[in-house]
C-alpha cells in the first residue's frame, strides 16, 4: 500500500478562502492549498471536473480520481475521509468508488465493515481499524451516525483516541466517516446557521486528520445536465423539455431521478429518444404534478379547470377509468396532508417536513403549492367535508357503478363548489385512512 499524504487535505470544497474562522486562523486555507487535482483518464471524472459542473459533482470527481489513483498504486492513500453532506446520490457514488477500488468481491465479508456509532463506540471502531485482519489484506470501514461524536458533552476521550490513531494509522485500513447529518445546499449562502456551526466543528476535529469531501446538494441545472449526459452515454437522446419535466417532477432528488431515468431508458429501448410524453407516462412524479394541479383548481373553486384536469388525468392514465380508485387514494392523501398543514399552521416549506412524518410527505416540488392550497380553506370543517366526499365516492366506485367517470366528475364538481350549510353529507366513520 502506498504511503499516506499529509493529513488535513480537503478533496472538494465549496467554501471561499477564510470563510470559517477559529482560534485566529482560517480553517479552510490549509485544505485549499493542498487540494488534489483529479487524474485524467476516467471519462466521467473528466466531464464532471469541467467548470460547468456544480460543487457536489466536482467534489465527487476529485474523490473518485484520488481513490482510483491510490487503488492503482499511483498515489498515496489517506488514513480516512469524511463524506460531509446528505446528498444520498453522491454518497452512493463515493461508496461505490471505494468498494470498487479496495474491496475484493470474494473477500467482501471480511474486509468491508459498516459500523454505526448509535450502537458501536468510536473506541471499538478504532480498535477494529488498528487490528490487522487475518482473512483480508486490507480493511474498509464505513462509520455512520457521526453526529454521535458531536452530541452532548465535550467527547474529549473520543477525540483524543482519534488523535492517537491518526498519528500512527494502520496502513492496511481505510476509515470513511459518513457525516450525513449536514445539509450543504448548492448555494452556500442558503446554508443553515446550525449546519455552518456543525461543519466548522467537523473540520476542527475529523477534518484535521481526514480528507473532507463536501457533498453539496445538486441544483436543478446540474441535475438536468446529468440526465442528458447519462442518457447520451446509454445511446439515447433525452429531449430538453423531457429533462426539465423529469427534474422538476422529482424536485431534483438525484436518487429518484437516476432510478426513473433507468426506467425510461428501458421503456424507450431501441427508439433512441426520450420525449416529454414518455416522462409524463412513466414518471410517478409527473403524474403527481397533474394531481396537484387538480387540487389547486379545486381549492380555488375553479370547477371548469378542475373538470378539464380530471379528464386529462383519466386520459393520460394507463388504466383509464379503471385507475379511478388510485386517483381517489391520492386525492384523499392530499386532502389529509392539507388538513395537517392547516392544523399545525405551516407557513413555509422548511416547516412542512417537521409537520408531515416520513412516508406521508409530498414531493419537494409540491410543498409550497400545497401550503398555498391548504390556506385557501377557512377551517378544518371544509377539509373534513372534502374527505367525506372522497369517502362517499370511494364507496360508490367499490359498488361497481355503471359509469366510474361520472362518479369522479360529480366528486370533483362538488369539491370545487362552495359548501352549503346543511347536514353532514356522510358518516364520519367512512373517512378512510391513507
Amino acid at each position: 500500500m502506498p504511503a499516506r499524504p499529509a493529513d488535513g487535505c480537503t478533496v472538494g470544497s465549496i467554501f471561499p478562502r477564510g470563510w470559517f474562522r477559529s482560534a485566529g486562523k482560517g480553517i479552510l486555507e490549509p485544505h485549499v492549498r493542498n487540494r488534489l487535482r483529479p487524474t485524467v483518464g476516467h471519462s466521467e471524472t473528466k466531464s464532471m471536473t469541467a467548470g460547468r459542473w456544480g460543487a457536489g459533482f466536482a467534489a465527487v470527481a476529485r474523490f473518485v480520481a484520488e481513490i482510483e489513483a491510490a487503488a492503482a498504486s499511483n498515489s498515496p492513500l489517506r488514513a480516512g475521509y469524511v463524506l460531509a453532506g446528505d446528498e444520498a446520490f453522491l454518497l452512493d457514488r463515493c461508496r461505490a468508488a471505494v468498494v470498487k477500488g479496495f474491496v475484493s468481491p470474494e473477500l467482501k465479508d471480511f474486509c468491508l465493515s459498516d459500523l454505526d456509532l448509535n450502537g458501536t463506540s468510536i473506541f471499538e471502531v478504532l480498535d477494529r481499524a488498528q487490528t490487522p485482519s487475518l482473512m483480508a489484506p486490507f480493511q474498509v470501514i464505513f462509520v455512520r451516525n457521526v453526529r454521535q461524536l458531536y452530541g452532548r458533552g465535550a467527547k474529549k476521550e473520543e477525540f483524543a483516541a482519534l488523535d492517537r490513531y491518526f498519528k500512527s494509522p494502520n496502513p492496511q485500513a481505510l476509515l470513511i466517516f459518513v457525516a450525513d447529518f449536514l445539509r450543504i445546499p448548492a448555494d452556500i449562502r442558503r446554508m443553515d446557521m446550525d449546519d455552518k456551526n456543525r461543519f466548522e466543528r467537523l473540520r476542527e476535529t475529523l477534518g484535521e486528520h481526514c480528507g473532507v469531501v463536501e457533498l453539496a446538494r445538486v441544483n436543478e441545472e446540474d441535475a438536468m445536465r446529468w440526465t442528458v449526459t447519462a442518457a447520451q452515454e446509454a445511446g439515447t437522446r433525452l429531449d430538453a423539455d423531457a429533462a426539465r419535466e423529469l427534474v422538476d417532477a422529482l424536485g431534483a432528488d438525484m436518487m429518484m431521478i437516476s432510478s426513473e431515468l433507468e426506467k425510461l431508458l428501458l421503456y424507450t429501448l431501441g427508439r433512441g429518444r426520450i420525449t416529454l410524453g414518455d416522462v409524463e407516462t412513466m414518471v410517478l412524479g409527473a403524474k403527481q404534478r397533474s394531481l396537484y394541479e387538480l387540487t389547486d383548481a379545486i381549492s380555488a373553486r375553479d370547477r371548469a379547470r378542475a373538470l378539464a384536469l380530471l379528464h386529462g388525468l383519466l386520459n393520460g392514465s394507463d388504466g383509464g377509468e379503471d385507475s379511478a380508485i388510485g386517483h381517489l387514494y391520492m386525492l384523499a392523501r392530499t386532502f389529509r396532508q392539507m388538513l395537517v398543514i392547516l392544523e399545525k399552521n405551516v407557513r413555509d416549506s422548511r416547516a412542512i417536513w417537521q409537520a408531515l412524518w416520513q412516508g406521508f410527505r409530498m414531493p419537494p416540488f409540491a410543498a409550497d403549492d400545497l401550503i398555498r392550497q391548504a390556506r385557501r380553506y377557512k377551517s378544518r370543517r371544509e377539509l373534513t367535508r372534502a374527505l367525506r366526499l372522497v369517502a362517499r365516492a370511494d364507496l360508490e366506485l367499490r359498488s361497481s357503478p355503471p359509469d366510474k367517470k361520472l362518479v369522479l366528475e360529480r366528486l370533483v364538481y362538488e369539491l370545487a363548489s362552495e359548501p352549503k350549510a346543511a347536514t353532514p353529507l356522510f358518516d364520519a366513520q367512512l373517512l378512510f385512512e391513507v
